[in-house]
């Protein structure tokens, strides 16, 4: 068995832990990220497109925003469709001048991936059998194989950026570890094409026959996505059926701005809410999806897991240069405040959107009035702005008085 040593080993090269390994170089600190898939294969998943600030901040950071700024759209508002007719949230207005930037999450990983490589930095791509150890000592390895040779890493710490079907939370003791999840009866049914979006911002319909989102990833490509039950498949969805079944759940206008297209992708993805208390355990922290999902209704998956990085960051750094443990004590405190605060409002902006199988029509009837209620009111507009724009790093240290 080969042995090698860094100071942090970073398990998963998605966004966030490719970001956390970018952040920890520009400060000096050594990592190593292990993947059990390809570069290829984790550049081929298709997710989220909407960045926060805090995202943002994070990209720039961490140097790799240029791309960034010169490609993603900025918007400052989105549109909710219900009724057959249109309203706008200003996000802007209502959020003290906050803003979202639409830029794909495939991007965001190939930015910082290509940066990764410039440095020559090690990122170990498909690796079998990764395996955790010794988390909760003060020595803490990992272990893989890779073309039949096994291999160990010697670390200080290990970062488990490896996602809900990674090694790290599900290495974590069963005695220490608690997880909360809800399960949805829909999924997504997703659909990419290179086509002109539909509208300049991101459309969110509650309709009759369920929900619907009109996204983009850019002038020319859009994303548009359909709630089905869990029984369809892809297989069940042809591009000519995909596109009669948006139309039905568009207003006037939707239909005859729609320009539709080949699928470049189509996929079903299936909803939940999930967290899991708490997000350390000795020298093992979880970070992103590895810890929490979120519904995608409130474009909060890609961001909660931005800011976990940052946090690890933050307390990583203080340990290394500060020699103090302050951060890494209160890491799982101040990450759970955030994401139980997302998890909270994609709970509710699913719950409004949709339209669950076993409810009658008194609930279409609620949704309506609620949706009537916050159009119509500025704590309403107010309380959708804040929320999908994301709340401020410090909102969870803040009490009621």
């Amino acid at each position: 068995m080969s042995t090698t040593r860094t100071q942090v080993a970073i398990m998963g090269a998605g966004p966030s832990g490719l970001l956390l390994g970018q952040l920890l170089h520009k400060a000096g600190i050594d990592a190593v990220i292990v993947d059990r898939v390809s570069g290829d294969y984790v550049l081929g998943r298709i997710r989220a497109g909407i960045l926060e600030q805090v995202c943002i901040d994070l990209m720039d950071e961490a140097g790799v925003g240029e791309r960034m700024h010169q490609e993603g759209l900025i918007h400052h508002g989105i549109e909710m469709l219900f009724d057959g007719q249109r309203h706008r949230v200003d996000l802007h207005k209502w959020s003290g001048g906050q803003q979202v930037m639409v830029y794909g999450q495939t991007e965001v990983t190939r930015d910082v991936m290509a940066a990764r490589a410039a440095a020559g930095l090690t990122t170990i791509y498909e690796a079998k059998n990764t395996a955790v150890h010794d988390f909760d000592t003060a020595r803490p390895y990992v272990t893989y194989e890779k073309d039949g040779v096994k291999h160990r890493i010697d670390c200080d710490f290990i970062a488990g950026c490896d996602g809900f079907h990674g090694v790290c939370r599900a290495s974590a003791p069963r005695s220490a570890i608690k997880e909360y999840e809800k399960v949805y009866p829909f999924g997504w049914l997703g659909l990419m094409s290179d086509t002109p979006p539909v509208n300049d911002e991101l459309i969110y319909v509650n309709s009759p026959r369920g929900f619907a989102l009109c996204s983009q990833r850019s002038r020319t490509r859009s994303r548009y996505y359909l709630q089905v039950p869990l029984t369809h498949h892809v297989e069940d969805w042809s591009d000519d059926a995909f596109w009669q079944e948006l139309k039905l759940r568009l207003d006037e206008k939707g239909r005859a701005d729609l320009v539709t297209g080949p699928s470049l992708e189509k996929s079903i993805a299936p909803l939940r809410s999930f967290v899991t208390e708490p997000m350390r355990f000795g020298r093992m922290f979880l970070a992103g999806d590895a810890a929490h999902i979120v519904p995608p209704t409130g474009a909060k998956g890609l961001n909660l897991a931005a800011t976990d990085v940052k946090y690890l960051f933050d307390a990583l750094r203080e340990y290394y240069q500060d020699k103090s443990e302050a951060g890494i004590d209160g890491y799982s405190q101040k990450c759970l405040g955030r994401v139980w605060r997302a998890e909270r409002f994609s709970w509710w902006f699913t719950q409004l959107m949709h339209r669950f199988p076993d409810d009658g029509e008194i609930v279409a009837k609620f949704q309506h009035a609620e949706l009537e209620y916050l159009m119509y009111s500025e704590a309403g507009q107010r309380t959708i702005a804040e929320n999908y724009v994301g709340l401020p790093l410090d909102f969870a240290s803040q009490r009621l008085m």
